[in-house]
């Protein structure tokens, strides 16, 4: 595998996270909004997300590593990436809360296609993936509660 390549597979969800994030850093209200309980404070979010991206990339890399060959894996791979940077937008920008909700659970089943697929052919990528499938579950509860009191 190319060193390119090698190095896009492993950061390009990081990447993308950090463009979501910075170009979205303005318009984040997400202290002005009613919490759910468990809510956790907003200083966690960037934190997580970067082990999470980090952990796609070193599972995506892995995988690529393997099968080199492009698949139907690799459109869901991206769809969900793409999916996922989109949720900021409806959720933050566009403030559209209950699409927000739809949409994540339409990320919540893109990522538990992604594990599944990641089991079938090299099981420590999904594995790497678990902290994501919880977080984003997670997310879920907190765009649902911040929907409801809000």
């Amino acid at each position: 595998m190319k060193k390119f390549k090698s190095l896009f597979y492993l950061f390009f969800p990081l990447v993308v996270g950090g463009i979501v994030g910075f170009t979205l850093s303005n318009k984040i209200d997400y202290t002005n909004l009613v919490q759910p309980p468990l809510a956790p404070p907003k200083i966690l979010f960037p934190i997580v997300w970067t082990i999470i991206y980090l952990l796609m990339g070193i599972s995506y890399y892995l995988y690529k590593k393997e099968y080199d060959n492009l698949s139907k894996f690799d459109v869901l791979y991206y769809l969900q990436l793409g999916v996922n940077a989109m949720w900021s937008i409806i959720f933050f920008v566009w403030k559209a809360r209950l699409l927000a909700i739809f949409w994540i659970i339409l990320l919540d089943i893109l990522v538990l296609l992604m594990i599944y697929s990641f089991w079938q052919k090299k099981k420590v990528s999904a594995y790497l993936n678990l902290l994501y499938l919880i977080w984003i579950l997670f997310a879920t509860y907190l765009n649902i509660g911040i929907y409801l009191l809000n």
